[in-house]
């Protein structure tokens, strides 16, 4: 190294980390797009654009990112001094004519290094967010004035420097003794004006416009990974010999894979799978992973990561949970959902208790401790750290806003395996976006999976066309599990005192009694009339209400006593347990329990299925009783028209066909094989074909507004806020628990571990309702003076009259 590079930084000292060399930096950029390189492989779609030159020019712009940092204002700023206020990656493009001496590959890398921090256009021309708008009109003049001074020996040094180390990726060997001093300036100025005479007017065909995001997201990815000195997991854990693990577990257990888990795993390309619950879904989905991880690993596909994609937080912790069983190290398992960090604080904390079981409580070190080791795996998840990830949709598709932010989740899902799960729990517009998704994945080079218990043909055509490859479906044989459930009916509501009467009995006779309602006032409802009489019987847990509106805290109390009363381990030990549990949607798919019996509003058929499988969950029983009560249907406050909903919360059309096909198989005994078939009934009726172009129509305005990519440098912030509007809902806390919530909030002098603490206080509330909340602007917070029980969550909000006034019975 010359000695002149050892006083050039390119970071200053933070968080108690030291200063870092601007060579230092480039060289640990460098190497994270070698591993990015090495665990993503050959990306096809990029190939017809750039050969197989585009991981060269991925390197190469790592290489060179930052190596405008050189003149002398930026090196005075890390030293602590005033801000320089120019672009570094502006001047970091001087430094490329020597090493890329081909002009069209030339203009590749430049767009990346350049991009890697704003956009270089904008749609408006307006603002100071783009490279564009901050040097369009710049003369050599103006940039050297700019710019600033750059001393000759330090600028050749580096040239010196970068030249031998990017000599084997795309440019020729040069001597190092040939630099002389180069005007950086001046060679800058000159590859902007070509990137920006490029970009001003262009148009980019649709495989262009991609291969320029992908290169983005390497540049971008590859320099936060090195800016955290962060690593990436290069091997894949689902892949070879994975499947013949996990037919070691089943022998283990006595047990030995299905056919339809068998062919699964067999299967090579994308799946369609329909298998009831209790037939082993989740390993038939790892069997296929596993499959298609060793298929694109032998075509050169690095390590493929394997995303599992479900709707819910809670179903989506469990499926963590169980994927560190099976792989035996919660560090290979990521999960992506806007709450990661809590669930990773509730691991850590139950992590540290497990290893010693006097580690201090509450009021000890032990919070601070794990919310420090949460913080810390959520951050190496939004890093790609883990090649296995669990999470919601919403975290994939906003690869879609592209742009330094999000470029980088699309790089990391080429050549990648998509299993997504309960597609059913979607609403139209919604599963639209995902199906766009998907198909992006495929153009990635993915693979694409999608599960269900009961998978109507309408869907399995929705999925076949969005992915435009050929989709095998595989289904478990007929017979494989005995129907669970019977259907019963009652022409009353689920408040009314006829039914309250009948849950009654059951509790008195010692059973397990599931009751969900469709919103949170009829829920609370029902609990406050049973609840005395269950708890009198059964004990103090003998009553248990959930819904959406409790304290986080709270909830994940509620949860865990409720799993470890009525969780299916209970029923397969053969300890079961008599009592009362009420509850809103919130328990359809989100908790792995087993009731006796259960009494449930009408609803749309997805979410009444969701709600039988919580009872004789595994089979085992002859078919237990499920009681569905007629719903109420009335309008819904802020619709905008006077049309009807069951219990102000589902669409009537759907809820009425569903009680239409229940009445016709009322007191029979049921199970996914008929639903099927009853799904099929409706999503062919003048609804079905509704319904299904409303998907179609959100699928292509997706693609339109977030997949097209013809001006992939473009400021893309206002595509943010459309995008986050398509995913409402807020928090809040409660005024009376403001202090309790500040003083979590400062425990620590780190803001991410402060706030992971905090959001134990925080109550979710839909988008719509933070009309009735104050914002905390120093806190960062909204908040609602309401009334609230631990036992019963949130009741009311006080000083909301008239149109803005609070009503439970509206929110789920």
């Amino acid at each position: 190294m010359d000695q002149v590079l050892d006083r050039v930084l390119a970071k200053s000292a933070r968080s108690g980390r030291p200063a870092e060399l601007l060579i230092e930096h480039l060289d640990a950029t460098l190497g994270a797009a070698v591993d990015l390189r090495r665990r993503i492989g050959p990306i096809a779609v990029t190939e017809p654009i750039l050969g197989e030159r585009f991981w060269p020019v991925s390197l190469l712009a790592a290489l060179t990112h930052d190596a405008g940092k050189v003149p002398a204002g930026f090196q005075a700023m890390v030293t602590g001094g005033g801000p320089w206020g120019e672009r570094h990656e502006v001047l970091s493009l001087g430094f490329l004519p020597p090493l890329v001496p081909d002009g069209g590959l030339l203009l590749w890398v430049a767009e990346a290094v350049v991009t890697h921090h704003r956009p270089l256009t904008s749609p408006t021309g307006a603002g100071l967010r783009s490279i564009m708008t901050l040097y369009g009109g710049c003369t050599l003049t103006d940039f050297r004035e700019r710019f600033g001074p750059v001393d000759p020996a330090v600028a050749a040094a580096l040239e010196r420097w970068l030249t031998h180390a990017g000599r084997h990726l795309l440019a020729a060997d040069r001597a190092d003794d040939t630099v002389t001093g180069p005007d950086v300036v001046a060679r800058a100025h000159q590859v902007l004006t070509e990137v920006l005479g490029r970009w001003r007017r262009r148009r980019a065909p649709a495989d262009e416009g991609l291969t320029a995001i992908l290169l983005q997201g390497a540049v971008t990815l590859a320099d936060h990974l090195s800016s955290a000195h962060g690593t990436l997991h290069v091997t894949q854990p689902i892949g070879p010999g994975f499947s013949e693990r996990l037919r070691q577990r089943f022998s283990e257990n006595g047990r030995r894979p299905y056919p339809h888990q068998e062919q699964s795993g067999a299967l090579r390309g994308h799946l369609l799978l329909r298998a009831p619950t209790g037939s082993g879904k989740t390993e038939a989905g790892l069997f296929w992973a596993a499959r298609q991880v060793t298929d694109l690993i032998a075509a050169g596909a690095g390590a493929p990561r394997v995303f599992l994609v479900l709707p819910y937080l809670a179903s989506i912790n469990a499926m963590a949970d169980r994927l560190v069983g099976v792989l035996g190290d919660r560090e290979l398992v990521g999960v992506a959902h806007s709450r990661a960090a809590s669930y990773h604080l509730a691991t850590a904390i139950d992590e540290a208790a497990s290893a010693d079981p006097d580690a201090p409580g509450p009021d000890g070190a032990l919070p601070l401790y794990a919310a420090r080791k949460a913080v810390a795996r959520r951050a190496a998840t939004e890093l790609f750290r883990e090649t296995v990830r669990v999470g919601t949709p919403y975290q994939l598709l906003r690869a879609a806003l592209a742009g330094p932010a999000h470029a980088g989740i699309l790089l990391d899902s080429a050549n990648s395996v998509f299993v997504l799960d309960e597609l059913h729990a979607y609403d139209p517009k919604r599963l639209g976006f995902i199906l766009a998704g998907a198909g992006i994945w495929v153009r990635l080079g993915g693979r694409v999976a999608v599960m269900s218990a009961t998978l109507p043909a309408v869907l399995a055509d929705l999925v076949r066309d969005a992915i435009g490859d050929p989709v095998e479906l595989v289904t478990a044989p007929d017979g494989l599990t005995l129907p669970r459930h019977r259907l019963r009916l009652r022409p009353h509501h689920l408040t009314d005192d006829e039914a309250l009467r009948e849950a009654r009995a059951h509790l008195t006779a010692g059973r397990s009694v599931l009751m969900v309602a469709n919103n949170v006032a009829d829920a609370q409802t029902v609990f406050d009339a049973l609840a005395d009489d269950a708890i009198a019987a059964h004990g103090p847990d003998g009553a248990i209400l959930l819904h959406s509106r409790f304290r986080r805290m709270d909830r994940t109390r509620i949860e865990r006593k409720i799993i470890d009363r009525y969780g299916a381990h209970r029923t397969h030990c053969g300890r079961r347990f008599p009592g009362l549990v009420v509850a809103t949607q919130v328990v359809e798919v989100s908790l792995d329990v087993d009731f006796d019996l259960l009494f449930t509003s009408g609803a749309p058929l997805e979410a009444l299925l969701q709600r039988f499988g919580r009872v004789n969950r595994a089979g085992a029983r002859e078919p237990a009783d499920v009681v569905v009560h007629e719903p109420s249907f009335c309008p819904r406050r802020g619709a905008g028209r006077q049309v009807d909903y069951a219990d102000g919360v589902y669409d009537s059309e759907p809820t009425r066909a569903a009680m239409r096909i229940l009445h016709q198989h009322a007191d029979l005994a049921v199970d996914e094989e008929h639903a099927t078939k009853w799904l099929d009934e409706i999503y062919a009726s003048t609804w079905g074909q509704e319904w299904r172009h409303q998907v179609d129509t959100a699928r292509a305005d997706f693609q339109q507004a977030f997949l097209t990519f013809k001006r992939p440098y473009d400021d893309r912030s206002h595509l943010a806020d459309a995008f986050d509007s398509m995913f409402d809902g807020t928090e809040a806390v409660l005024l009376e628990d403001l202090p309790e919530y500040e003083a979590a909030l400062t425990s620590t002098t780190r803001r991410a571990e402060g706030r992971l603490l905090a959001a134990d206080w925080l109550i979710p509330l839909p988008g719509w309702a933070v009309g009735l909340s104050r914002l905390d602007r120093s806190l960062g917070v909204e908040i609602i003076d309401g009334d609230y029980r631990p036992d019963r969550g949130l009741t009311a909000i006080r000083g909301t009259v008239g149109a803005n006034r609070y009503q439970p019975g509206e929110v789920i």
